[in-house]
């Protein structure tokens, strides 16, 4: 004969103790700076401080041909590569620096920005912050082109 055991009993003996239940990580905070041009797509993560290099990686690290270093297929690959190389060294919670070349010339960031902050998403990272640091110019030297602008 099985005998049933009162049903307070069970939960109790269920249930873990303290020390025996998964930890959250204790991770460290990294900043990622995405620069994307319509050449090419960088992802570079830093510590916090941007003194200490965790992971660099670019388009054209994954993909053979030079016209596509700037698809969203190379910087998908390289924002996931830059990512798992982080996480090796601890870092699982970003702040997203994205910029585009910027100054006088383009001021519009290229079609990698997005795959690679989707990849970054996916990839198992927390993203706290997206901030746009493209430089924009503070009427400094002037454009080139000449007086009639570039004639095609």
């Amino acid at each position: 004969m099985s005998e049933t055991k009162p049903k307070a009993e069970t939960k109790e003996a269920e249930a873990k103790p303290a020390e025996a239940r998964p930890r959250r990580r204790e991770s460290k905070y990294g900043i990622a700076h995405i620069f994307s041009s319509y050449n090419d797509t960088i992802v570079h993560i830093t510590d916090i401080s941007g003194a200490e290099t965790f992971s660099r990686k670019s388009g054209g690290m994954f993909v053979k041909a030079d016209r596509n270093e700037s698809s969203p297929y190379a910087a998908m690959k390289a924002a996931n590569a830059a990512a798992q190389e982080a996480q090796s060294k601890g870092v699982y919670q970003l702040y997203v620096r994205y910029r585009a070349p910027g100054g006088h010339k383009n001021r519009t960031p290229g079609p990698g920005t997005q795959a690679a902050l989707r990849a970054l998403k996916r990839s198992g990272m927390r993203i706290l912050r997206l901030e746009d640091v493209t430089p924009l110019p503070h009427d400094g030297c002037r454009r080139k082109g000449g007086r009639r602008g570039r004639r095609m």
